[in-house]
């Protein structure tokens, strides 16, 4: 199967709306239920789509790891989806997405792929513990509407943590370096919708003795720093006196973190303010992207030490 994704420059081209592609796919039956259920990925995340090859099995490997696959010569790990998030496919697993997040390469394989949706991120609402901790989101295809088909967005990262938990380097305050020190009433403002890269990230400020406000979503974060911006000013005071930096995710429902950056540095109260945008979208596209929009760092999730050095470095 060919890859069905779009040109890499057509869809960076949809963040400067707030627009993002989710590729649709489907696991089988979901538990306790007899129908089919829509799980998303951000197309950003998506390398190819194959049709499954040889699978290699691995003496040992974990319980959700069907084995190895040999790809364009890289070796890769092959994740089983559906038996990660309990379904039971009923047409086998025979496509594998090749994803490339959070600083590795890896494949799920999946039952199906249905399509690419184009959508708003007004139209991805927070999932809020629905799903456990494998759903970072709620995608409405149909808008905002009764009865639009649901979605659920997955939290990869997390699935990959818990899949393959050495692929995710823990905190070790001993390497993160001195700790930051920022002028008194001063906090980072951060936004991510992933419980555990938020979990991560505030380890990470606390082991760097950081102050911070914490967002689920860009909307959220927005809404926080211009309510804390009327405070400061009923005090006589400005927003460069309560936040000291930005730091945000790019995915995210209701807002994306490029236009939480965009609105930040096209307002004359915040443009100020240093933003870091921290995310697992990498790559020289994502990162010539995040220029554009005026952001003053960017960071692939997650290396604890290279966030404390970016922060340490628009501080300055």
């Amino acid at each position: 199967m060919s890859t069905a994704l779009h040109e890499i420059d057509e869809r960076t081209n949809l963040t400067a709306n707030n627009k993002f592609e989710l590729l649709l796919f489907r696991l089988g039956e979901a538990p306790g239920a007899n129908q089919r259920e829509l799980f998303g990925i951000n197309v950003f995340k998506v390398r190819e789509i194959l049709v499954m090859p040889n699978i290699t099995e691995i003496a040992n490997a974990p319980p959700y790891v069907m084995g190895i696959a040999n790809i364009r010569g890289q070796v890769i790990t092959v994740i089983n989806l559906p038996k990660v998030v309990g379904c039971k496919p009923s047409k086998g697993t025979s496509i594998l997405l090749v994803t490339e997040f959070a600083r590795s390469t890896q494949a799920f394989a999946v039952e199906e792929v249905n399509e690419i949706a184009r959508l708003d991120w007004n139209q991805v609402i927070a999932a809020d513990g629905k799903g456990g901790n494998l759903v970072t989101s709620i995608a409405r295809l149909d808008g905002d509407k009764e009865g639009s088909r649901l979605a659920q967005v997955l939290d990869v990262e997390q699935i990959l943590r818990d899949v393959l938990p050495n692929s995710c380097g823990d905190i070790m305050p001993e390497n993160i370096g001195n700790k930051i020190r920022l002028p008194a009433g001063k906090v980072v403002l951060a936004a991510d919708d992933s419980p555990l890269a938020r979990s991560m990230i505030e380890n990470a400020l606390k082991a760097l003795d950081v102050p911070y406000v914490m967002a689920k979503t860009g909307l959220e974060a927005w809404t926080k720093i211009q309510s804390m911006s009327d405070i400061a000013e009923a005090e006589g005071k400005t927003i460069q006196d309560k936040v000291a930096l930005v730091l945000t995710d790019l995915e995210m429902p209701e807002m994306d973190g490029f236009m939480l950056t965009r609105n930040v540095k096209n307002d004359q109260r915040f443009n100020s303010i240093p933003v870091i945008i921290h995310s697992s979208l990498t790559g020289e596209a994502n990162e010539n992207h995040v220029k554009s929009v005026g952001a003053d760092a960017y960071v692939a999730k997650f290396v604890a030490e290279e966030l404390a050095d970016a922060m340490r470095k628009v501080l300055a």
